[in-house]
């Protein structure tokens, strides 16, 4: 099966922040599976991977804000909230935000919507986990049009480099959606991240 012909699914690129249950931490990860599930009354769903931090911290709390990335959206914004995890580091810390009336932190910038939800239920899907979630408030916060994965994919996300020449030698290769590592110099064909399931080209090189 050919992974890429999925990125020319139409969908947008989001920011997921929500808090521990008793308050005392935020975090948030980047998702670009979220959609509207009915209207009377307003649902949603989002798909989070199992392994990260913030999927955890949903459960633990029921509730999430989702910030609508725009396409004034840098890949440092990208990079910051999902290509490191948050039992690492402060992903919020110098970053400009506000909590919501839930207590989830959603971004002031870059962003031209805010969604605060609160969890109905959950779907184990293996390698991720679906929340349904009831809308509790939406603001438009900007007038930019949304980032799409599409857009995401061709202008924001940089380049994998080639394999560098002379004294460098790749050792491995890491996941830079997850952080998962392949501790041998050459990725197998057809190969998948085993933790979120990305394909090869999200993959870049470790050196020796």
């Amino acid at each position: 099966m050919e992974k890429t012909a999925l990125y020319s699914i139409s969908s947008g690129v989001f920011l997921l922040g929500t808090r521990s249950g008793d308050g005392s931490k935020i975090n948030g990860c980047i998702t670009n599976t979220c959609f509207q599930t009915a209207s009377n009354p307003t649902r949603l769903a989002v798909s989070v991977i199992k392994q990260n931090l913030t999927c955890r911290m949903i459960q633990e709390s029921g509730v999430f804000a989702l910030s609508v990335l725009d396409d004034s959206c840098s890949f440092g914004t990208i990079s910051r909230f999902g290509y490191q995890s948050g039992r690492d580091a402060d992903k919020f810390s110098g970053a400009e935000y506000a909590l919501g009336a839930n207590g989830c932190p959603f971004l002031l910038s870059e962003t031209c919507a805010v969604l605060e939800c609160r969890v109905l239920n959950e779907i184990n899907l293996e390698s991720h986990v679906l929340f349904v979630a009831e809308v509790c408030d939406a603001v438009t916060t900007g007038k930019n049009a949304p980032l799409t994965y599409a857009r995401y994919q061709a202008e924001v996300k940089p380049k994998r480099e080639g394999k560098a020449e002379g004294e460098k030698t790749i050792v491995g290769w890491r996941c830079r959606i997850c952080g998962y590592e392949f501790k041998k110099p050459e990725l197998p064909p057809g190969f998948e991240c085993p933790i979120c399931s990305h394909t090869a080209e999200d993959f870049e090189p470790i050196y020796g």
